[in-house]
């Protein structure tokens, strides 16, 4: 249990919610959403953009494509103590180079303050942790691709560190699915099954986001719902569905752990690929027999290129 509440929590991406004989059918899930006027007049088929929500890959699309091309990042991690004050940061720009189907890091520079790292030069955080997993190579990494059909997770078939990284992956790249093997959380990350959706209010709106015409979905959970995802709002393109940004919020309280996490994901447009440019984090989690870790960071990705 150690190991994940911090991976719990941390990220956050497609939309594909639950779909067994407990989740509510599209039709009477469109009846439950709250709908802006622009919407109404633009005779929107709610079903059909509800079923687009649920087999949503774009998402986690956008994270895979970062394994095929090269970019720079600037990372900025800051561990806080229960005042808020700093007391441990990393700060470094790395460029990632893909040649020959394998991929390397270069750490152009990096400042660090605090026990940020342990003696060996492990991560002295699982937050730090968990960034560096989505963000450094440090290895060479070879025979990646960005192929997003016919993926299947299976958290059952792992063990330890790896099955923690698949429910990480599940939570962050699929909020709203279930999640096997998370102790006391049960069923309540399964957004649209039938003892769920009641607890949430739905909207769809039409808005301008960043120059680009989107659907807004948002999800917004009802005062003492009692449920993990309190809040999520994304934000789709009109004309391509992908997924352009999301913001959400993720908390729970089982007694032995608790966590409250906010993350915010924006994407921009490379070529024909779609990637995340700027993921947002700040939360704080705990579990029993370990310290409380707060942490705000954020990643800044640019500089991107195909071979």
């Amino acid at each position: 249990m150690k190991r994940f509440l911090p991976i719990a929590f941390l990220f956050l991406t497609q939309i594909v919610f639950s779909q067994n004989p407990d989740s509510l059918d599209n039709e009477r899930l469109s009846q439950m959403i709250q709908l802006s006027e622009v919407v109404v007049r633009n005779k929107l088929d709610v079903a059909a953009f509800i079923e687009r929500v649920k087999n949503d890959t774009t998402f986690y699309k956008a994270f895979r494509n970062l394994r095929v091309i090269n970019f720079t990042s600037l990372n900025d991690i800051r561990m806080q103590d229960k005042k808020g004050n700093v007391k441990a940061t990393l700060q470094s720009k790395t460029k990632q180079r893909v040649s020959k189907s394998c991929r390397t890091m270069e750490t152009v520079n990096e400042t660090v303050t605090g026990d940020f790292y342990k003696k060996d030069s492990s991560y002295n955080y699982y937050t730090a942790e968990l960034y560096a997993g989505l963000f450094f190579t440090r290895e060479q990494v070879c025979g990646e691709t960005n192929t997003v059909a016919g993926l299947q997770r299976n958290v059952k078939s792992k063990k330890g560190i790896e099955k923690h990284k698949e429910q990480l992956k599940m939570l962050f790249f699929d909020p709203g699915k279930k999640i096997p093997g998370i102790p006391l959380m049960g069923d309540k990350t399964a957004i649209f099954d039938k003892d769920n959706a009641e607890k949430y209010d739905f909207s769809l709106d039409f808005v301008d986001h960043n120059g680009q015409s989107c659907y807004l979905f948002t999800i917004k959970a009802k005062s003492g719902s009692g449920v993990v995802i309190d809040n999520m709002q994304t934000w789709f393109n009109s004309r391509s569905m992908e997924i352009v940004a999301r913001n959400y919020d993720l908390s729970y309280d089982a007694g032995v752990y608790d966590f409250n996490v906010h993350m915010e994901v924006q994407m921009t447009q490379i070529g024909n690929l779609t990637v995340p440019s700027t993921l947002r984090y700040t939360g704080t989690w705990d579990v029993a027999l370990k310290k409380r870790e707060r942490g705000v960071f954020t990643a800044t990705l640019f500089d991107f290129s195909k071979n």
